[in-house]
């Protein structure tokens, strides 16, 4: 959805084309809409029409006439970028060698001045150029125009792009030279369609206009194309609606969907997924035995049945497919943590340390009273009061608190899932093993905890097992999908609605929502939909979207989604004024909160510059109806949480012991029999590895964490990238400079933070230095760099 404010001659006869933004699948179609034509000034006669005038003899003067000399024009050059063939965009477009075809099937540009004509209140007459093909420079082929501009025409509003192709064509930018203000950029990076689909497509300059600032023609022109666009009652081509957890989107959109430039190897990426039922996970075996975990990464996989499908084409370089045996082999390179300590997943301290320092880091909360207690009804699920008792407790701190003590003074934390998953399984849930009364079966709780008896150790590994399957569902739907994804559709939707394109804040924002929307329908066709590869290999299985919902109704707030809010919600840290960053954190080694806060500053200093410089008296924030009518339907998370809690997946979790996705087999010593009781003392390993995902699950798991921990080429990271409407603004550009060497000073302190050997969550022999919130990264898995957006 976008170029909301799509201007247009009042009263032309020509269709205008509204080409959005992308929002979720492209249509293939464009809304267009008819105008009539303005009266002229002069008027027109066909050759058919006969005139009776009459003639009389002119008298000439008796003083010679002074004539006032001519004000010349002005040569105004355009350039206009788009992308050369072998750019990396999607093949669907065949732009490739039809890009020649230009030279002789220009562009037709037209500019738009922003000014009306103040002796007829009326818009100006637009100036029209062709455009031809000129030059290859770098990645973009270029076009240019020359306009003939009066002075009268005064400043440039936008531009109409006109293109005769039977091809679409990506447009980059347009560069305006010779004008008396100095050059004016227009970003377009949108697609515009051949002329006999769209007729025209428009584009503003990157000057951004509050609407009380907004040039009178710009205003009046946006106001009829607002009012064509109801009269026409455009609704969304979506073919399913939104479901963003228990809330139903049932929209009626403003405008049909376009493509979006995205970009190929993510595209292939997703694609690879989305294939994932095919053969070769049907050849893919259950595991026999405890080595072959390790084969996966050291032998690979057999691809021979589907080599002429091609499969190396659609998987990331972490996947890769290995041609020089009789085979074709698919192998995943062995993740950092696996690098370092083969045995890391084995650890209790390896498995606390990743509730501060891995993946799921916003679940962990601080124990504020005991005994821990169920808020759903007894009647149903049993007794409220946890099976962890005081004693237990006491018995495992060895004497260096009391309970009471270790509370008062902050030292006792919890993951507890019991309430949100209780109703949806019937199987453990965590380390105080859960399930509720089912049919004639009574409720089930057990504590496990570390044993120094071989018997004892062995169930507190089954039971950590579970424990990690759980969490690694509550991570991949709510802290993940939740979160990040989903919660931030509805702030897509209300800003490409609600404010226009020349808006600030729609510049602001547009950076955080590139390729957002387009990812999720991806999701939802290929990850979470019925059956798919969540579902068929996460805990929540078939419940997995509705346990997402309930999350959402029970544990989403909107007052708690920033950091320093979220740790203070979660008892992980308290106000203090005198902080840093006005919290102080409950543990201080808790590398996701020490880096996340100096990424939530650095952002949150650059749009404070941003929003000051637009609005320096708060009074133009109440007066200005379009920020108004988005914050209403806002209320009615994108760069540093999503970084957290996905580009660190592969590294984190492709070694399925450390984080098993599905725990597939229910402790031995619930509904004992004493068969398999006897089976689980014999080979207590096996035990575990029969709980453990199949291979087959397994090997699903392993390539959907390697594409989404992938960072594409053109990745835009935080303090990076400077838009162009940002540049052309001297006070922006100073402010997001300032912005850039504060995001550079964060990357050295996470550096100097990762060497410190008094911070053991992050630092120590086979310990994996956190990455994942230093903003910038090269392309591939690397476990760090905080893109602007959800584009994976």
């Amino acid at each position: 959805m976008s170029n909301h404010l799509q201007l247009n001659q009042p009263n032309s006869t020509k269709k205008i084309s509204l080409l959005p933004k992308p929002f979720v699948h492209d249509t293939n179609q464009t809304t267009s809409l008819n105008f009539q034509n303005k009266p002229e000034t002069s008027q027109v006669f066909s050759s058919t029409t006969r005139l009776s005038v009459k003639t009389e003899p002119i008298q000439k003067p008796a003083t010679e006439v002074i004539t006032t000399p001519r004000t010349p024009t002005l040569k105004v050059k355009s350039t206009v970028f788009a992308l050369e063939s072998d750019s990396s965009i999607l093949s669907i477009t065949n732009l490739g060698d039809e890009l020649k075809e230009l030279l002789s099937n220009p562009l037709t540009l037209e500019l738009v001045s922003a000014e009306l004509d103040p002796k007829i209140g009326l818009e100006k007459p637009t100036i029209k150029a062709s455009a031809n093909q000129i030059d290859e420079d770098g990645d973009d082929v270029k076009f240019e125009a020359e306009f003939k501009v009066p002075p009268s025409f005064g400043d440039v509003g936008a531009i109409y792009v006109e293109y005769k192709n039977n091809l679409e064509i990506y447009l980059k930018e347009i560069v305006l030279e010779g004008l008396p203000s100095g050059p004016v950029h227009i970003t377009c990076n949108s697609w515009v369609q051949p002329a006999d689909k769209s007729p025209k497509r428009v584009f503003f300059t990157n000057k951004s206009y509050l609407p009380s600032q907004t040039p009178s023609a710009l205003k009046k022109l946006s106001l009829l194309v607002y009012e064509a666009m109801a009269k026409e009652n455009v609704r969304s081509m979506i073919e399913s609606m939104i479901m963003m957890s228990t809330m139903i989107l049932e929209t009626l959109i403003r405008v049909l969907i376009s493509k979006d430039l995205f970009l190929v190897v993510k595209n292939i990426h997703i694609l690879g997924v989305a294939g994932l039922k095919g053969k070769i996970l049907r050849k893919i075996h259950c595991r026999k035995k405890e080595v072959d975990i390790d084969e996966l990464f050291k032998q690979g996989v057999n691809l021979a049945l589907i080599k002429d499908k091609g499969l190396a084409a659609i998987l990331p370089a972490v996947v890769r497919t290995v041609n020089d045996v009789k085979e074709e082999i698919l192998c995943f390179d062995v993740p950092k943590t696996v690098e370092r300590d083969s045995f890391f997943w084995f650890k209790d301290k390896e498995f606390a340390r990743q509730t501060l320092a891995g993946i799921n880091l916003s679940s962990i909360q601080l124990v504020t009273e005991w005994p821990l207690k169920s808020k759903l009804d007894p009647k149903i699920y049993g007794p409220a009061e946890s099976a962890i008792t005081k004693e237990l407790i006491e018995k495992e701190i060895k004497g260096y608190f009391t309970i009471d003590e270790a509370i008062v003074q902050k030292k006792l934390f919890v993951l507890d899932y019991h309430d949100l998953l209780l109703p949806y399984v019937s199987k453990p849930l965590a380390i105080e093993l859960t399930r509720p009364k089912i049919d004639d079966k009574p409720q089930w709780k057990q504590v496990f905890t570390p044993s120094w008896n071989s018997t004892g150790e062995w169930l507190w590994r089954l039971a950590k097992a579970h424990v990690l399957a759980h969490d690694s569902g509550h991570h991949q739907l709510i802290s993940h999908w939740l979160r990040t994804h989903c919660a931030t559709e509805p702030y897509v939707i209300a800003t490409n609605r609600q404010l226009s394109v020349i808006h600030p804040i729609y510049r602001l924002l547009d950076p955080h929502f590139r390729f957002t929307v387009e990812i999720n329908a991806f999701a939802r066709e290929s990850l979470i939909n019925a059956n798919g590869i969540i579902e068929s290999t996460f805990s929540p299985g078939k419940y997995s979207m509705e346990l997402s919902s309930v999350a959402y109704d029970k544990l989403w707030r909107f007052d708690t989604q920033g950091l320093p809010n979220d740790l203070v919600s979660r008892g992980m840290a308290v106000e203090d004024p005198s902080a840093a960053h006005g919290v102080k954190l409950t543990i201080q080694d808790y590398p996701f909160a020490n880096d996340g806060l100096l990424v939530w500053d650095a952002i949150k200093t650059w749009v404070t510059d941003y929003v000051n410089y637009y609005y320096p008296d708060p009074a133009l924030v109440e007066s200005d109806q379009e920020l108004q009518q988005w914050w209403t339907e806002i209320r009615t998370v994108a760069s540093g949480h999503h970084a957290a809690v996905n580009f660190g997946q592969y590294d984190f979790a492709a070694y399925f012991p450390s984080r098993p996705t599905i725990a597939r087999t229910n402790i031995p010593t619930e509904d004992q029999t004493e068969e398999e009781w006897q089976e689980f003392l014999q080979k207590p390993g096996q035990a575990l590895l029969n709980c453990f995902p199949t291979q087959l699950q397994a090997t699903k798991v392993m390539i959907v964490l390697s594409v989404l921990s992938d960072h594409s080429p053109d990745e835009q990271y935080i303090g990076k990238h400077m838009e162009t409407p940002w540049s052309d603004n001297p006070v922006i550009k100073a402010a997001f400079e300032k912005f850039s060497g504060k995001l550079n000073e964060v990357e050295r302190i996470i550096d100097a933070r990762n060497t410190d050997e008094n911070l053991h969550n992050r630092n120590g022999a086979g310990i994996v230095p956190y990455e994942l919130l230093k903003p910038t990264s090269k392309a591939g898995v690397t476990a760090r760099g905080v893109p602007y957006s959800i584009s994976i």
